[in-house]
């Protein structure tokens, strides 16, 4: 078989642990024989982050930038456990921020569904698709242990020196601690565009949520600008396409998710964002079943799995034990940052291929072959296989060989 050809690179960004045992296995079983890959590598396991002060992250999303599409292995974000066993230097921040921060992108989020395993909330039937404001928040949030009694403020001085603002936050009769975030209008205006166009690009509604009942500054601030930039940009693209933007409060909005039969944008801020799409995935079957996609407002665009290193899984690797680690996510990573590619420059025979890869893994696991963590989540009387990670993936080269041939 003839391997497709790419002219363009993509940007590769190698990760840790587990997933970066199943990233090289992906390649050599469902990549590798198929595609004469073309991509600019970087590492972004924790050693060579350590290695390069963790200038190989900025590198990798400047290169993103560059060509337009990346792919992304999941990475540790240090905690002081991790900084004592891999002997770091720094408590390094987490790549996918310093990656979202600089492409100033916004994180959509949505589950990958088979036929034999049904949502745990029995009314969904269609996926529900989180956009997490991906900048401020609690993650660039500024903290403080307060060892004593004393008064905590909120300042605010101007570019000429003038202090124009100050508030007692709270007068500490003992100790507590202290948060200050922040968010810019020009990252609100970033991720608003990119919740509109994602909508109108998948025809979907747009539901937006917040609390600016009781935050009636920052939340609030959000509220007005998504309704502003949608009644000047995009309602009557709205309208033409017969879907809807709502906004409703983000208590009220998880009850409405909870009644919804799903098939549509949910979109969060930040921290919100983070834990509705854990919530959203565990309830459609698993973490691992979770694709992740990074959109920025010149369209550059970075693919990888919603899940983590799968720290438990390595450890067994490590002696010598067989694991049955689900690759789905980070395979459907790979085929999405194919098909932009190939979208991009105009490669059709990329496109078919990403789609037959796809296509190839749900049939895989529609016709009971499956990694042990979806076993106990099929409909009763479905017969399953279950296999190990390498079994899995060669079960999913044997049909795209199939569908190639």
């Amino acid at each position: 078989m003839q391997k497709i050809k790419m002219t363009t690179p993509l940007v590769e960004m190698d990760g840790d642990e587990m997933t970066r045992v199943l990233w090289a296995m992906i390649k050599d079983e469902l990549i590798h024989p198929f595609v004469e890959l073309n991509t600019e590598y970087y590492d972004l396991g924790l050693v060579e982050r350590e290695r390069t002060k963790d200038k190989v992250t900025f590198d990798s999303a400047y290169a993103t930038k560059k060509y337009g599409v990346a792919v992304k292995c999941a990475t540790i974000t240090p905690n002081r456990q991790r900084v004592e066993e891999y002997n770091l230097s720094e408590m390094w921040k987490s790549p996918n921020g310093t990656i979202r921060a600089i492409l100033d992108g916004t994180v959509f989020r949505a589950p990958i569904l088979i036929d034999s395993i049904r949502p745990a909330v029995r009314n969904w039937k269609a996926p529900i698709t989180i956009a997490r404001h991906a900048y401020g928040d609690v993650y660039k949030a500024t903290e403080y242990r307060v060892p004593t009694q004393g008064k905590a403020e909120l300042v605010f001085t101007d570019k000429d020196g003038n202090e124009t603002f100050r508030e007692t936050v709270y007068d500490f009769e003992c100790p507590g601690v202290l948060q200050s975030q922040y968010n810019k209008d020009n990252s609100i205006r970033s991720f608003a565009h990119a919740c509109f166009q994602y909508a109108i690009d998948t025809k979907q509604d747009l539901w937006f949520s917040t609390k600016d009942t009781i935050s009636k500054q920052y939340d609030q601030t959000f509220k007005l600008i998504f309704q502003e930039i949608y009644e000047a940009s995009y309602k009557e693209k709205f309208e033409e396409l017969g879907i809807e933007y709502f906004y409703t409060l983000i208590d009220d909005a998880v009850a409405r998710v909870i009644r919804s039969e799903g098939g549509f944008i949910w979109a969060c801020k930040n921290y919100d964002g983070d834990v509705m799409s854990d919530m959203v995935s565990t309830a459609f079957g698993s973490l691992a079943m979770m694709t992740s996609v990074l959109v920025a407002p010149d369209g550059t665009t970075e693919y990888e799995a919603a899940h983590g290193t799968v720290t438990r899984h390595y450890y067994r690797y490590l002696k010598g034990e067989t694991t049955s680690t689900n690759p789905m996510a980070t395979i459907f990573a790979w085929s999405g940052a194919l098909r932009k590619r190939g979208q991009l420059d105009g490669l059709g025979d990329l496109v078919d291929f990403a789609d037959k890869l796809e296509a190839a893994c749900l049939q895989t696991l529609n016709d009971g072959i499956m990694t042990k963590d979806l076993v106990g989540l099929v409909v009763p009387g479905t017969q399953v296989t279950s296999v190990n990670s390498l079994e899995f993936l060669k079960a999913i080269r044997e049909r795209l060989e199939a569908a190639l041939a």
